[in-house]
């Protein structure tokens, strides 16, 4: 009789203490090693990667008008088929495939190219009909040769998108005695072709103020040949200066680029003379 008590005993504080649902584990959800069951699909990782969008954009420190003693504004331009920026083509997650969703959907504002002023905003709508062409295409029946006409949208290849131009500044902080630079735009550069497939020309498409845009550049990861679990994003790559560039243009009397008055290897070293100038600017300024 005591046994048999006892025994109901430990039932009741089984069926109380015990949940049903936790007695249970459902058909559909999937434990993984990591000890995490996830009901939606199986996860294609170790662990749920988070870091990279749990991070803190830091906000740029203040900089005082009277502090800024020296300054150059340099335009860049980021070529995607070179080795060092080849993360910028990832097939996976392309950077003008993170810059155009993010300018479709509101996040950021772009820029008409009629200047590099950050002077006209584009609505999102007007992103979405510049990223794709509208083509009308003639089909025949083969049993009734009749003719019909389709309407085709042709969205925007990744892939034809192999440079980026960059409009940045440098100069010189009183305050800290240090050269600094800030990045303030960003754009891409497609490709046109003829009617044979000739190459004409590359022609930018927006402006992405890229203060703005580090927000959203910070929540995207970067592909790192180093390191996969390395959390690293564009943001960090963009503010480390993580990329291979050269210099097209700076700031002059006449507003012309380089390519205006030189061409060949004359124009590859004198992107090179302005890069050694602001490399030596600081030095000059000190007396060892």
């Amino acid at each position: 009789m005591k046994i048999a008590l006892k025994l109901l005993g430990i039932s009741l504080l089984l069926f109380f203490f015990v949940s049903p649902a936790a007695a249970q584990t459902p058909d559909n959800l999937i434990m993984t090693e990591s000890g995490e069951m996830n009901a939606e699909k199986p996860l294609d990782d170790i662990v749920e990667k988070k870091l990279t969008f749990e991070k803190r954009v830091l906000p740029y420190d203040h900089i005082r008008e009277a502090d800024i003693f020296w300054e150059k504004r340099i335009w860049r331009v980021i070529d995607v088929r070179e080795k060092m920026n080849l993360p910028f083509a990832y097939p996976e997650r392309p950077f003008f495939t993170v810059l155009l969703e993010a300018a479709e959907a509101g996040e950021i504002t772009v820029y008409s190219t009629e200047d590099d002023k950050f002077s006209i905003p584009l609505t999102p709508d007007e992103v979405a009909s510049m990223g794709a062409s509208i083509d009308t295409i003639a089909t025949v029946d083969p049993e009734t040769y009749e003719e019909t006409y389709q309407v085709v949208r042709n969205e925007v290849n990744p892939q034809d998108v192999k440079r980026f131009r960059l409009k940045e500044i440098w100069f010189f902080d009183e305050e800290s005695s240090t050269m600094q630079v800030r990045i303030l735009g960003i754009a891409p550069l497609i490709e046109e072709y003829d009617d044979n497939g000739n190459l004409k020309y590359e022609r930018p498409m927006f402006w992405v103020y890229y203060p703005e845009a580090r927000e959203v550049l910070a929540r995207e990861r970067v592909f790192n040949i180093a390191n996969d679990s390395s959390p690293m994003s564009y943001e960090d790559l963009f503010e480390m200066r993580y990329f291979s560039s050269y210099i097209y243009k700076e700031s002059n009397v006449f507003d012309r680029r380089l390519q205006d008055y030189l061409s060949g290897t004359d124009l590859l070293m004198e992107a090179d003379k302005i890069r050694q100038e602001i490399f030596n600017f600081e030095h000059d300024l000190w007396a060892y």
